[in-house]
């Protein structure tokens, strides 16, 4: 038998994500594809898989260990003695925003299609589009602009998915409601107080379903415009252009010539809490604002995790965050991160970091939590604990294979740079063709796929997907990252405009912010940017375009910004990069 070693295969834009399960033990029989262990992003959850069947004869790493892309994670007798060493690690890498094969495996097996079911048809179309969400219903309105007949399923009762229903928008309109709730609490810095708020938890969710309300509306509008038709329900397929959808009124089949599965993710419920208790909350229900409960526990310090922490502090609730990385925001440079750890803990937020809660327990007076790790709470009660620990595909839900599609055993569909799936008039986009799991990369993917299945000529082309936190501060950061270049050994050059010499975060009162751009210092091209402060989320389009067009340095620093603004912090990083700062007085090196 011959020994190969198991690598991390490529991740896409990631690197130093924690392993947060072993699949397997010393000794184990697995075949190929099989997972070894699973990987937490920020956004995701990720299994790394078997390249070969075999014995494990060692493991290379633990929980809570960091990984990246060619980590060796195990060591495995593999079956037979032509399998020789692992394949070698290209040097080269696709650009962060390629759409990745899935993270577990670069490679599904495709099932035998279902025969097709023979019924008559309920609902016939050109073009179908499996789910509802900003990528769904982007491809479904782009189809039918482009003259396709267009049926789009949806499991909600409105449109717009996960993000516009229980995920992204309810979620920014309960961030804006804490952001007014501390400023007012700020204001008496500058010589203005308020009272104490007084929360009306009623009138706050109207608020927000009021906002969801608003955008779904505008979405029924917009689809009645196109002549798209809606049909409510699940679907789950029946053959490669055989649809059947679960809706109230009994099962429909629709049958499509071309079709786009836009079928999303879900939060990842970890097993051995007790979800049962209403008390234990996945992101949704933690959007539902059911009470503002006097202790909270957030399980997992990543974007969405923090993000429901700063909602839930401004209501009043005493926040504890166990994050099992070694800082909070795994994916993000520390640098960026640390404004925001300062700001939690001055506002009494406990964050404890390289800690597993390892024991959940329910019981009448709360849900005990006992947690592991260097700094660990004592066990202790708490009112709710809120568990946001990344999201899993919905891909294996579908029953793709009665499709001919190949799912990956975590739930990932494989496409190429045209969104197409092993089945040529199948096209799959979003959270379950890989990471970053973003509502802006699945739009635009969605309308791509649109575009070919129309006949245009098109694929991927987009260099970089930007990432934000809308906690308090905003933490923002696109394409390659410091932590990633020193990993590479890339040569690059930073510029770091410090938001205390900034006029306008001066008078905002709000001076722990930065903005930093990474230079590759060959050709003086930004190649990464970061921002932390208000409206970072805002901010970080400028780089990313810069980035899209080549922007060099001086591109971006004689581009005159107006003054006084938080924006102009990105030319001033820029002339940092050059030397030719004047806002800064940045001693010449000798």
């Amino acid at each position: 038998m011959a020994t190969i070693e198991i690598k991390v295969p490529d991740i896409g834009d990631y690197s130093d994500i924690p392993v947060i399960e072993l699949l397997v033990a010393v000794g184990d029989v697995v075949r190929k594809d099989q997972g070894l262990v699973t990987l937490e992003s920020d956004k995701a959850t990720m299994e790394v898989p078997s390249s070969a069947a075999g014995t494990v004869k060692e493991l290379k790493v633990k929980l809570g260990d960091p990984v990246s892309e060619g980590s060796v994670v195990a060591v495995l007798e593999a079956e037979g003695a032509s399998v020789g060493a692992a394949p070698a690690q290209s040097d080269a890498r696709p650009s962060p925003a390629s759409p990745p094969p899935p993270e577990e495996a670069s490679k599904a097996q495709a099932p035998s299609a279902a025969s097709a079911s023979g019924r008559k048809a309920d609902v016939e179309c050109r073009m179908l589009v499996l789910g509802a969400g900003p990528g769904g219903y982007t491809a479904a309105f782009r189809a039918a602009d482009l003259g396709l007949d267009t049926v789009l399923v949806e499991r909600y009762a409105s449109l717009g998915g996960v993000c516009l229903n229980v995920g992204c928008i309810p979620s920014k309109a309960l961030l804006h409601a804490a952001a007014v709730i501390d400023e007012a609490a700020h204001a008496k810095d500058y010589g203005v107080s308020f009272s104490a708020p007084k929360i009306d938890l009623d009138a706050l969710r109207g608020y927000k379903e009021k906002v969801v309300g608003q955008l779904t509306k505008g979405l029924a509008g917009m689809a009645k415009q196109r002549k798209v038709r809606v049909v409510e329900g699940v679907g789950c397929f029946v053959s490669a252009n055989e649809l059947e959808v679960e809706t109230g009124d009994g099962r429909k089949l629709v049958r499509f010539e071309q079709c786009i599965i836009a079928a999303g993710s879900q939060a990842l419920k970890l097993p051995g809490f007790p979800w049962e208790d209403p008390r234990v909350m996945d992101s949704t229900d933690a959007l539902m604002l059911a009470d503002i409960p006097k202790k909270l526990l957030v399980v997992g310090g990543g974007i969405i995790g923090l993000e429901m922490a700063t909602v839930y502090r401004a209501l009043g609730s005493a926040v504890t965050v166990v994050e099992l990385m070694d800082q909070l925001m795994p994916g993000a440079d520390k640098d960026l991160v640390k404004p925001l750890a300062d700001r939690l803990k001055k506002l009494g937020v406990s964050v404890h970091l390289k800690v597993k809660a390892s024991k959940i327990e329910a019981e009448k007076k709360g849900i005990k939590v006992t947690c592991e790790g260097d700094g660990a709470p004592d066990p202790a009660l708490y009112d709710r604990v809120l568990v946001s620990v990344g999201r899993t595909p919905n891909g294996g839900k579908l029953s793709a294979e009665n499709a001919g599609v190949a799912v990956t055993e975590r739930g990932f569909i494989p496409v190429d740079r045209q969104m197409r799936t092993n089945v040529p008039h199948i096209f799959a986009i979003g959270d379950l063709v890989g990471n970053p799991m973003l509502a802006h990369k699945a739009t635009h993917e969605g309308k791509l796929a649109a575009e070919v299945a129309a006949g245009e000529k098109k694929e991927w082309v987009a260099r970089v997907i930007p990432s934000v936190a809308y906690t308090d501060p905003e933490i923002a950061w696109v394409g390659v990252t410091e932590n990633e270049a020193k990993e590479k050994g890339l040569n690059v050059g930073v510029g770091k405009f410090p938001w205390a010499a900034s006029g306008r975060a001066i008078g905002l009162g709000r001076t722990e912010g930065f903005t930093k751009l990474i230079f590759d210092e060959a050709t003086h091209r930004l190649v990464g940017a970061g921002i932390v402060g208000p409206h970072a989320g805002d901010l970080i389009t400028e780089a990313a375009l810069a980035i899209e067009m080549g922007c060099e340095a001086a591109d971006i620093g004689h581009t005159i910004h107006p003054h006084p603004t938080l924006s102009e912090s990105v030319g001033m990083a820029a002339e940092v990069y050059e030397g030719t700062i004047t806002d800064l007085y940045i001693p010449k090196r000798k």
